[in-house]
């Protein structure tokens, strides 16, 4: 779904507000006014709770298994993933570890990099964004790559969006100062959600488009990268119902694999493998622009990646940082993911031999 050049300016003005909030200390901002309609809201809330199954949270799986696509040697060292955040990061509603993002990002990053990868799992079902640092110092070891998948339950729980962005701008810059390559996947859309009904999906999809904004703009200030999940599934769902788990509020494997396949480009770029990059959208260029603005309209255009970027030698502008909005693909096929329908395996790495 679109958006308004009215409604970019708006999100990329209360993104920068969030983001503002969230460096200086200062507190949430209001998103609905009206008694009557709060009211409403707190109601289908209420209603979607029953509607939605709770998942009990469970404890962090630094299970550190290794994965390599087919004709990968395990002879070389593996590559480390960590993957951070919720149930959405957990790939909670799977029947296999195979099938988590984790491990397909895992999966398609050996493809391309030849080598074996380790994912190292901290997500925690039910966490919000004050549970990353948490999971952060649980890292033993710094990765190659962090990935983070956060947001959904910052914005049902009522988290205060600065709260939530200052918390992911912790974890992110714990993770930079370690040398660690950090990609994260923003809030998504909540308003494809079936069991939320009207108007709590239309304040849902507001919400978390806003936060997703505002994780991005906070994101790129401390040195990662993003990438829009907004409404990426809501069309497949839409469409094909195997697309949702049993609960119908998180995604089944399938729905896992679009989404892991939207952030793979990124992680491939970020750890230095080749990708090709084009306009985010045939309406905009690869030019830098105020991150804000960048991130207003990755909100609302799914797989869209911003990162940061540089005018004339700096990378602030009188109004903020500079960013790029783009969208990323391999160079080449990346083989041995699930749409090329070839074998997987789970591997225990081999120490290289002494030469």
């Amino acid at each position: 779904m679109g958006q308004t050049a009215g409604e970019g300016v708006s999100r990329a003005s209360k993104a920068r507000k969030i983001a503002t909030a969230a460096a200086v200390g200062g507190g949430g901002i209001g998103a609905i006014g009206g008694a009557a309609f709060y009211g409403l809201i707190v109601g289908e809330s209420k209603l979607a709770r029953r509607r939605i199954p709770q998942a009990e949270p469970t404890e962090p799986s630094l299970n550190g298994t290794t994965w390599a696509a087919q004709g990968v040697s395990n002879r070389r060292p593996p590559l480390e993933l960590a993957v951070l955040g919720d149930s959405t990061a957990a790939g909670y509603g799977t029947q296999r570890e195979r099938d988590t993002p984790g491990a397909r990002l895992a999966i398609g990053v050996s493809a391309v990099a030849r080598r074996p990868v380790r994912v190292t799992s901290a997500a925690v079902v039910g966490s919000e964004s004050t549970g990353l640092i948490a999971q952060v110092k649980l890292l033993s070891a710094p990765p190659d790559l962090a990935v983070i998948m956060i947001g959904a339950n910052d914005v049902t729980h009522r988290v205060k969006p600065a709260d939530s962005v200052r918390a992911l701008s912790e974890a992110v810059r714990e993770l930079r100062s370690r040398g660690v390559a950090v990609v994260v996947g923003t809030c998504p859309d909540l308003g494809t959600i079936k069991p939320i009904a009207q108007p709590l999906r239309w304040v849902a999809r507001r919400l978390s488009r806003r936060l997703a904004a505002a994780q991005t703009v906070a994101v790129i200030a401390e040195g990662g990268v993003t990438v829009s999940l907004g409404d990426l599934l809501g069309p497949l769902f839409d469409s094909q119902a195997d697309l949702f788990s049993d609960d119908r509020f998180h995604p089944s494997a399938a729905g896992y694999a679009a989404a892991a396949d939207a952030i793979l480009p990124s992680c491939l770029d970020a750890l230095g493998l080749r990708t090709k990059a084009r306009s985010a959208s045939t309406f905009t260029t690869r030019r830098a622009r105020p991150v804000a603005k960048a991130a207003a309209h990755a909100a609302a255009h799914p797989g869209s990646e911003v990162t940061g970027a540089e005018i004339h030698g700096s990378s602030v502008g009188p109004r903020g940082p500079w960013a790029r909005l783009r969208r990323r693909r391999p160079t080449g096929p990346v083989s041995g993911a699930p749409e090329q329908a070839r074998p997987v395996v789970a591997v225990e790495t081999q120490p290289e031999r002494p030469r």
